[in-house]
């Protein structure tokens, strides 16, 4: 046993000492030892209860003859760190993730991990460490949150962001705002859209690194908890047979995901994640990827912000095992995958089924032929930028307007709350680059302002940095090079005409090549905007957004 490193034989007299001053004994010290990473915390929803999903997963090791201990991680809610400088440390949470996990499962070899996460970074943190450190290795979620509801109407976090625009612009009352603030988020989980942590913890599922129902039983059900039991006890399992991350993460798997991710409609961060979760398994993964998959994938389900669906209904639907079953149909799905269930991926399918056609549309019916996330080249893009194609109005789809230029996403947000955009403008909010911003950070605040100020059909915004999975409209993100590297996005002036073209996948700044070399000749490169510090490290080692910001 890879634990045996720390705890058998003569010289590791002392090492059983230090774990009997613990209270483990004898018997307990000749299992595996599997380590159960708990994210949990009290300053994410998503997170409040893990405690009880850890306790779960680590009486399911214990049922299987195995010795788990628990060890934590760090985790950062970025609904709660939007729109202030706490949003910049969120991404750079993701390689601390990984690097801490790396550090306590190699000072502690563990014979294998239970991953007990939610959450925007934390979930991709994980997997870039499970696929590091290659023990085996199996996830369990805490869930998503159900839906709030305001009478008959439900709600969710992202009615409380554009609520605030909606209050500003006097759409909506005080009391309403209260409302919105006291029942949008109705308990733990993580919020109850296809955003990030959603978008994440289904394509974990997908990717065959957990258990069908990881991503959308809601976090209140016993079936989580249940769940939770399944996966400590195929921890054990996986340990036996020594079936390992890497085996199962391979690039037919990511393949497999990322065509869940077009059928669901994910979060754009999706595109920084995957490729960086890729590059730690040894798997080569490009934007290049989304975009051929993008193309002959159909976008099934109108879950929110895009739509009226939440997860739980998702879940209700059938649940990814669902999704993939209806793909694989249209043969994009490859079903010999491996998963931590240890068997293919084709027996999982087999048991799933569609129960309701009106969230995962029949094939026939598609929301759309191809995927939900579209990648964009041009002059503005060379490297690639990323929208969420299906949570963009139909009119904004082909659509060209006036830039409107601020250097951050604070001086954005203020002057769209200050009613300083207007129909027919681009914003385009640079130097918020994994580099520039320092953290490339969300901004669901600007976007959210400017859809409760009526204005998500007629004004588009572009951005180095990068969106909410909450975030709707013709938010254009991830674009590479960013403003810190001297890409395009650094040249644009007030009033330049921008061309954005959704289906035709461009993104052009419509100025002469020549104009374009003269403002290149005055462009000086500016110094990150935080220098010290963590985000100082962070900005002098990440890479673009178009390698997932992934540190060189």
């Amino acid at each position: 046993m890879r634990s045996d490193r720390m705890k058998k034989g003569l010289p590791r007299t002392p090492h059983r000492s230090l774990f009997k001053a613990m209270g483990y004994i004898d018997e307990e010290l000749q299992r595996p030892m599997i380590g159960v990473v708990n994210a949990q915390n009290e300053i994410i929803p998503g997170h409040l209860h893990l405690d009880k999903i850890a306790a779960a997963a680590a009486t399911g090791v214990r049922m299987a003859g195995g010795t788990p201990v628990t060890f934590p991680v760090i985790g950062v809610c970025d609904g709660i760190a939007m729109n202030h400088v706490g949003m910049k440390y969120s991404l750079v949470s993701r390689e601390l993730i990984a690097d801490s996990i790396e550090i306590m499962a190699t000072a502690h070899p563990f014979d294998g991990l239970v991953m007990v996460t939610n959450c925007d970074k934390i979930v991709p943190g994980m997997l870039m460490a499970a696929g590091r450190l290659n023990i085996p290795t199996i996830f369990i979620s805490g869930g998503p949150m159900k839906a709030g509801r305001i009478g008959r109407q439900r709600v969710d976090l992202i009615d409380a962001f554009e609520g605030v625009a909606e209050y500003n612009q006097g759409k909506i009352t005080a009391a309403r705002l209260r409302d919105l603030e006291n029942k949008a988020c109705p308990g733990c989980g993580s919020c109850a859209g296809m955003f990030t942590a959603n978008s994440m913890n289904c394509l974990t599922e997908a990717l065959g690194m957990a258990l069908p129902g990881n991503g959308t039983i809601p976090a209140v059900d016993a079936a989580r908890v249940r769940l939770a039991k399944q996966a400590g006890m195929k921890a054990m399992e996986l340990v036996r047979r020594n079936i390992l991350p890497r085996k199962i993460m391979t690039k037919r798997a990511f393949m497999n995901a990322i065509a869940v991710d077009m059928a669901l409609g994910c979060s754009t961060n999706t595109v920084l994640h995957v490729p960086a979760i890729a590059r730690e398994a040894g798997v080569k993964l490009s934007l290049d990827a989304f975009d051929k998959v993008s193309a002959k994938v159909p976008y099934l389900c109108h879950l929110s912000p895009a739509g009226p669906v939440f997860l739980e209904d998702l879940n209700e639907a059938g649940g990814v095992m669902a999704v993939m079953k209806r793909l694989l149909a249209k043969k994009v799905i490859d079903d010999r995958t491996l998963t931590v269930s240890g068997g293919r991926l084709k027996k999982q399918l087999a048991g799933a089924k569609v129960m309701d056609d009106t969230v995962i549309r029949p094939l026939a019916k598609p929301l759309s032929k191809d995927g939900g996330l579209a990648i964009l080249w041009g002059s503005l893009a060379p490297r690639g930028a990323v929208v969420k194609k299906a949570a963009v109005n139909k009119s904004m789809l082909r659509w060209r307007g006036k830039a409107i230029v601020f250097e951050s996403e604070e001086a954005a947000a203020r002057a769209i709350l200050a009613g300083k955009v207007k129909a027919g403008q681009v914003v385009v909010v640079r130097y918020e680059g994994p580099k520039g911003g320092p953290g490339m950070q969300e901004m669901l605040s600007p976007t959210s302002y400017i859809a409760g100020a009526g204005l998500a059909d007629k004004v588009a915004l572009l951005t180095d940095g990068r969106f909410s999975g909450g975030t709707s409209g013709a938010a254009i993100g991830h674009i590479s090079p960013e403003a810190a590297d001297g890409g395009p996005i650094a040249l644009v002036r007030e009033g330049d005409m921008i061309e954005i073209d959704i289906p035709g996948k461009k993104l052009n700044l419509l100025v002469s090549e020549q104009e374009l070399k003269k403002r290149r000749k005055s462009w000086k490169p500016r110094k990150p905007k935080i220098t010290h510090g963590v985000l100082g490290r962070y900005a002098r080692q990440v890479s673009s957004a178009d390698k997932g910001a992934v540190f060189e």
